[in-house]
Parts: C-alpha cells; structure tokens; sequence
C-alpha cells in the first residue's frame, strides 16, 4: 500500500506532506505560519508567502515528512 500524500501548490510550487513520516516537531508552524497553521483545514495555504520562503521552510523539515517540487519541474503527460 502506497502512504498517503497530500499536495498543496500556489501556481510556482507544489509542498507535498507525507503525514506517516512528520514528526510533529512544528518548525513549520512557528516558522511560517502564514503558510502552515496546524489548527486550520487544510493547514497548509501556500498563497500565504513567497515560493522562495517556502522552498527554504521545506527544506528544514527535520522528517522530511515535507518536501516540494517546482510546477514547471512536475512531468506533464499530454
């Protein structure tokens, strides 16, 4: 059975959470929280900030539980 993942993208960037894998550690929320608030559904509105402030948030995700790619990057099947 394939883990759960969910994607969230504001048209530049796509933030893929795997819930198996986060260790609740919350330096997403206190570190951009106009983006991931754990209180709200869905807890994740990457509309909130820049690509690049999320890129970088991602990136120091401790569990990897958050990850992300470029939309432009994303394969297309036409």
């Amino acid at each position: 059975m394939t883990p759960k993942k969910y994607k969230y993208s504001n048209g530049e960037v796509t933030i893929v959470w795997k819930p198996k894998l986060c260790i609740h550690s919350g330096r997403c929320v206190r570190g951009l929280p106009e983006v991931f608030t754990a209180k709200e559904k869905p807890w994740i509105t990457p509309e909130g900030s820049t690509t690049e402030k999320i890129v970088a948030k991602v990136k120091r995700c401790p569990s990897r539980a958050l990850s992300y790619f470029m939309n432009n990057d994303e394969p297309t099947t036409e």
